[in-house]
């Protein structure tokens, strides 16, 4: 049965795609059968992986929405056990649609229920809001890792997301946890990112991943070649930080 993890949080721009698709890979690679859930309308994660989505095709709306049997929305990704539940445009209306239909904050976690078998783990890109998809993530979700930048405002709107999460915890889903605060962008000759990193430790004490992932040009270009860290430059920094993380995710969830 598949541990379902999210990765959230409602800030953009915090390496929260980089981190659901590197992980993804070095799961597989260490062997585990990985299924990504690409919730964001932007289609990050899907379109750095290099798959191709047709609306005509489906894609997570359509098993969010109508009901559509999710197996068949599945595509392969170049990464042999890393399979992605696509995200396309029209999920950018699924919001709206959400909002009048019926358990409509537990949409997902019946989606994945018929897929956990298949899998040892599933991860859940969130989009960069607290909106309902977001809300159908943490539902869906047993643990959660939230990815913090090394840069100013880094913690700002966290207690936001640390309430969402208790609110989830309350009415939807109690055994939903923090797997761990990944530190992202991390530049050592940065005095503000090494701050950030000390308010980080002093804010979850207990509750921080030891990999932290450096800012890398080689990590913001390997989307532009559908690929992933793993595939793109092997041997750096940054993917020896996300096998450590996968390493780490591993350990903390058996």
């Amino acid at each position: 049965m598949a541990r379902v993890i999210a990765i959230c949080n409602q800030k953009g721009g915090v390496g929260k795609t980089t981190t659901s698709t590197n992980l993804a890979a070095y799961l597989a690679a260490m062997g585990k059968y990985v299924l990504l859930v690409d919730l964001d309308s932007q289609a990050n994660a899907t379109v750095g992986l290099g798959v191709a989505v047709k609306e005509e095709d489906g894609h997570v709306y359509h098993a969010l929405i109508n009901d559509q049997n999710p197996v068949g929305l599945l595509k392969k990704t170049s990464i042999f056990g890393f399979d992605i539940l696509p995200a396309g445009q029209s999920l950018a209306g699924a919001t709206v649609e959400l909002v009048t239909m019926e358990e409509r904050e537990s949409r997902l976690k019946k989606v994945l229920n018929g897929l956990r078998t298949n899998y040892d783990f599933i991860l859940i890109d969130c989009p960069p809001s607290l909106g309902l998809l977001t809300v159908n993530g943490l539902a869906a979700a047993e643990k959660i890792i939230i990815p913090v930048q090394c840069e100013y405002f880094a913690l700002e709107g966290l207690s936001q997301l640390l309430k969402t999460i208790e609110l989830v915890r309350q009415g939807l889903n109690p055994d939903l946890q923090v797997l761990g605060v990944l530190l992202t962008m991390y530049d050592r000759r940065n005095q503000l990112a090494n701050q950030v990193v000390n308010e980080v430790y002093r804010n979850f004490p207990g509750r921080v991943f030891d990999a932290v992932i450096p800012r890398m040009v080689s990590l913001a270009e390997a989307p532009s070649f559908g690929k992933t860290i793993l595939q793109f430059d092997p041997n750096s920094k940054a993917a020896r930080a996300y096998r450590q993380l996968a390493e780490e995710v591993i350990k903390y969830s058996n």
